[in-house]
């Protein structure tokens, strides 16, 4: 008999990833939620041959959309409080996971490719659909643009009931919006900024003033008396600087 610390995810429920397709105004809810997620963004650099030169002219061109990347875990041979999905999902996990092994049912693909079939082109928009991603602060909107299927685990009769799902976002931004995202500011002007996740006052201010520095003028100017203590959400005042 085990005896230890019990699965955390049963005393506190953990709120559920979901994939929100916002042309058909349905919504995905993950089985299991990932264990991690990474984003990343990259920018365009030119490069200009000089001569008599062993660097090249380099300049920049733009800016690249975000990409988050996660991965999914899939598996009918079992059925917990984690288990994610519908009521009628979650009944269908619970009686199958009672089933001796050569009787269980469940097809993981019939999940897998819910969110597989996200990049397929919707015959209305003639293109993917656009889609929102939420899970506690995280919040994404853009397309699916890569996602593999990786089948671990099959049955008596070969139907896959054990399943990994790496799957890759880019981030759409509406285009009458781009332009909000990279105003023409400097120091010296007033500006505001709503935090995100991983933001600290100090990277704050070492991104809009150059100097790390300058954390305490954020501070001082949202009356912050715990600068450690940010909240994704709010909107600071970044006070302009002589």
């Amino acid at each position: 008999m085990f005896v230890g610390m019990p699965n955390p995810n049963l005393l506190i429920p953990l709120e559920k990833m979901s994939i929100q397709n916002l042309h058909r105004k349905t919504t995905i809810y993950v089985l299991y939620n990932p264990e991690s997620y990474e984003q990343t963004r990259s920018i365009s650099l030119a490069n200009q041959s000089s001569m008599s030169s062993n660097m090249p002219i380099v300049q920049f061109v733009s800016g690249g959309a975000e990409q988050l990347h996660f991965t999914l875990f899939f598996d009918s041979l079992s059925a917990g409080a984690e288990i994610g999905g519908t009521k009628s999902d979650r009944a269908k996990f619970a009686v199958n996971s009672l089933l001796p092994s050569a009787q269980k049912q469940i097809d993981v693909r019939t999940y897998t490719e819910r969110i597989y079939k996200l990049m397929r082109i919707d015959p209305s928009l003639h293109a993917p659909p656009r889609l929102k991603l939420e899970w506690a602060s995280l919040q994404f909107t853009g397309y699916l643009v890569n996602c593999t299927q990786k089948f671990v685990k099959f049955n008596e009769q070969g139907t896959p009931v054990r399943a990994t799902l790496d799957c890759t976002f880019q981030e759409y931004v509406e285009p009458g919006k781009i332009a909000s995202l990279t105003p023409n500011e400097s120091p010296d002007t007033t500006k505001y900024r709503t935090v995100t996740q991983g933001d600290a006052l100090w990277s704050l201010a070492a991104r809009e003033y150059g100097q790390p520095a300058q954390w305490r003028e954020i501070a001082n100017a949202n009356g912050l008396t715990n600068p450690r203590k940010l909240r994704t959400g709010d909107m600071l005042v970044l006070p302009g600087l002589d």
